[in-house]
């Protein structure tokens, strides 16, 4: 090969070492757009694994959650029904020998009463959702390792919480924490890696409101590569794209779920876009809606 260079005139051996690099460099770019292919398709396979993997455990935390809440509200409504029969019971002997105690006996009897009505309700509508429980599930203690959990897999979560802390009803907690996992949930789903959601948590003495607005549409924007000008103009609105926003009735088996658990304790749940940042999900639990469980509650009102 030297010797045959050596007979060849330098340009054409200058063509010659031209050839072979572009060549070199032609086989070096294919490899490296292979690869960066591979990588991408890793990503992507990743991605979707994790959010099987988020699916899957929301999907198990929701087959895991009715008969726990079935089951503790049934051992409610049990003792409430023993309760009643052991002050019938008084009544029945206290009715002739002494009518003003009997008549206090049977306004005890109505109150157990209504407390007994609402929680078997309450057993009927999760039991109709005909699903089983094999552990205990989590409340609002468990929101840190769910905010972990989503911050793996991609998603920005800011946290703030107001007001002092009351207790809640364990069903009424367990609702509470489904809504929150279900809004992260679609959040990372429709907005992708990347996407900042901001929780909050409002205790007042007119209950508690509990709001999740994540940038979705903005964070497809950023993972574009664009900048700051670029983000605004492509996540620009319109005052039409604003009003049907805010007229939109918005439907998803998700967002059906999380409805349904807040209407289950006396929550108002609503859920709209927000034109050119994302999506916001707000419930409220008003603390003296009749028979709402969301925590002691003068049900005489």
């Amino acid at each position: 090969m030297a010797e045959w260079l050596q007979g060849e005139s330098a340009p054409t051996v200058l063509i010659i070492a031209a050839g072979v690099l572009l060549l070199a460099l032609a086989v070096l770019l294919w490899l490296w757009l292979r690869a960066a292919r591979r990588l991408r398709r890793t990503d992507r396979d990743w991605i979707s694994a994790e959010r099987t993997r988020i699916d899957l455990e929301l999907s198990l935390a929701e087959q895991t959650g009715r008969l726990g809440i079935v089951r503790e509200l049934q051992d409610v409504a049990v003792l409430n029904v023993s309760r009643l029969i052991t002050q019938a019971e008084g009544a029945k002997y206290t009715v002739e020998s002494d009518p003003s105690s009997a008549s206090r006996v049977v306004s005890a009897l109505v109150e157990s009463g209504r407390e007994a009505v609402g929680d078997m309700r309450r057993v009927l509508t999760v039991a109709r959702e005909g699903e089983s429980v094999s552990s205990r599930q989590p409340g609002l203690q468990s929101a840190r390792d769910l905010f972990r959990v989503m911050r793996d897999a991609g998603l920005t979560i800011v946290f703030d919480e107001s007001g002092e802390r009351y207790e809640l009803k364990p069903g009424a907690e367990l609702a509470i924490f489904r809504i929150l996992q279900g809004a992260l949930a679609n959040a990372l789903t429709h907005g992708g890696t990347g996407t900042e959601a901001k929780v909050s948590f409002s205790w007042t003495r007119d209950g508690l409101q509990l709001l999740v607005d994540d940038d979705g549409i903005r964070a497809k924007a950023r993972r574009a590569g664009l900048d700051a000008d670029g983000i605004n103009r492509d996540t620009a609105y319109t005052i039409d794209d604003d009003l049907h926003a805010l007229t939109a009735n918005l439907t998803g088996a998700g967002l059906t779920q999380m409805k349904q658990r807040a209407e289950l304790y006396g929550g108002v749940f609503q859920a709209r876009t927000v034109p050119g940042v994302g999506f916001s999900v707000s419930v409220i639990f008003p603390a003296l809606r009749f028979h709402n469980g969301v925590h002691s509650v003068n049900l005489s009102r």
